[in-house]
Parts: C-alpha cells; sequence; structure tokens
C-alpha cells in the first residue's frame, strides 16, 4: 500500500486514527548548482530557465522522498498538510529545500 502524499488537512471520507508524528526532508543545492543554472541562463525561452526549474525539481522530489521514507519508518498511511519551504543558506550560495508534514494512520 503507497503513502498518500497531501498539501490539505484531512483526506474525503478517510478520518485520522492515530497521529503519527511531524516528518520532514531537507536537500541542499550547492554552489556548483548556481554556477550550472548560471551558465544554462543562454538557454532561457519565454522568460523561464529550463536547467533552473529542472533543479529545482529534482530538490523538492529529493525532499519529498527523504520525508516519505521517514512516514514508511513511523508505519504511517499518510502525510498530510504538506509544505515545500525554499530558503537561501550559506550567505545566498546555497539553496534549501525542505518538505514537511504530518504523518498519520487512517481509519
Amino acid at each position: 500500500m503507497s503513502i498518500i502524499l497531501t498539501t490539505t488537512n484531512a483526506i474525503e471520507g478517510r478520518p485520522v486514527q492515530q497521529y503519527l508524528g511531524i516528518v520532514a526532508g531537507e536537500v541542499i543545492l550547492g554552489v556548483n548548482v548556481f554556477k550550472d543554472i548560471a551558465a544554462g541562463f543562454r538557454n532561457i525561452v519565454g522568460g523561464r530557465s529550463g536547467k533552473y526549474e529542472e533543479e529545482l525539481r529534482k530538490g523538492r522530489d529529493g525532499a519529498i522522498a527523504e520525508m516519505l521514507q521517514y512516514a514508511q519508518q513511523l508505519g504511517a498511511d499518510a502525510v498530510l498538510g504538506i509544505k515545500l519551504d525554499y530558503e537561501t543558506v550559506g550567505g545566498g550560495q546555497m539553496l534549501m529545500i525542505t518538505a514537511s508534514g504530518t504523518a498519520v494512520k487512517l481509519a
């Protein structure tokens, strides 16, 4: 059975039986990513940088995967109220992407 991931605080027709705790995953994209992205700005089409978006997507997916791993270890059926956060760290040289939510058992 797969774990349900949602940004909502409830799943219709599936009441929460037990709250297992907060789970989170973090990914930090280093300075080389920004150099690669800057080099890719030549590939901007319609005001969008495909390379930049690809790196952000990889980071987001990694943070969600880590969060999911912790939820699985707790025996969760779902993670509710998922929030994604993007923040620069290390004097703006790195980007931290965090995914967090509440792991629950559903009825």
